[in-house]
């Protein structure tokens, strides 16, 4: 198994371009964020369940078919890693939302002095996930949120081989426009790719600056196969 810190990010980002991505799309694809081996290793840890606080079946909840487990503390090296890596330049881009919104709250640099906000605010159970899809499996449109504390941005990994593992379930994000019909955007990812894409709103330009559209996202109904997703949510959960 690689060192975590390599396998998470292979390559420079150019996290200008996914944040112009964002700013055009409501989201963007980080391409082979992770490689093969790294995308088995976290299908392997979907069956050990010491790894989970907890399992969601979602046809018992009303959010669709299939299940989805919440890892605890300490999450798997490789998500640990994910999660501190990826949370800087997301911070960054975060902020410059904020500021375009006139929010006041502010992101600190660092993943961890952002768990110690999510701690103060009585946030203390972890968020990353992995998700488990069969044939006929999908996921409803929804928002990830957990309390007071959010992060406006997360990252879901696809972990399976579309056309090969799976066929269908495709990740799918609507976007709310005001006095205006919604807009669909279907994210096609290969084994490896991740999409960082809003938790709940996103800023988009305007006659008058800028107006929050409101998101949310889900998987459409997988045809065949089994396909699994590793969910990086940087805030943590009451």
């Amino acid at each position: 198994m690689p060192a975590p810190d390599q396998a998470a990010m292979r390559e420079p980002r150019d996290w200008q371009a996914v944040e112009a991505e964002l700013d055009a799309h409501g989201a963007a694809v980080l391409s082979g964020l992770l490689d093969s081996d790294d995308c088995a290793i976290l299908r392997t840890l979907y069956g050990d369940a010491g790894l989970f606080r907890k399992r969601i079946v979602m046809q018992h909840k009303g959010y669709g078919a299939g299940e989805y487990q919440y890892f605890n503390y300490p999450l798997p090296p490789l998500m640990a890693t994910l999660r501190e890596t990826l949370y800087p330049p997301l911070a960054g881009i975060a902020n410059r939302w904020g500021d375009a919104l006139q929010l006041t709250a502010r992101f600190p640099l660092t993943h961890a002095e952002y768990l110690a906000q999510c701690r103060a605010a009585g946030q203390r159970r972890p968020t990353p996930l992995l998700l488990r899809y069969g044939e006929g499996d999908y996921n409803c449109l929804h928002q990830d949120l957990y309390g007071e504390q959010i992060f406006p941005l997360q990252v879901a990994i696809l972990l399976s081989r579309p056309e090969i593992d799976f066929t269908g379930g495709e990740f799918v994000l609507v976007e709310q426009r005001p006095r205006m019909q919604s807009r669909a955007e279907v994210v096609p990812l290969r084994l490896g790719d991740a999409v960082v894409f809003p938790v709940h709103h996103r800023p988009a330009r305007s006659s008058r600056g800028f107006r929050r559209l409101m998101m949310r996202h889900g998987v459409s109904r997988l045809r065949s196969g089994e396909r699994f997703t590793a969910g990086i949510i940087f805030h943590d959960a009451q």
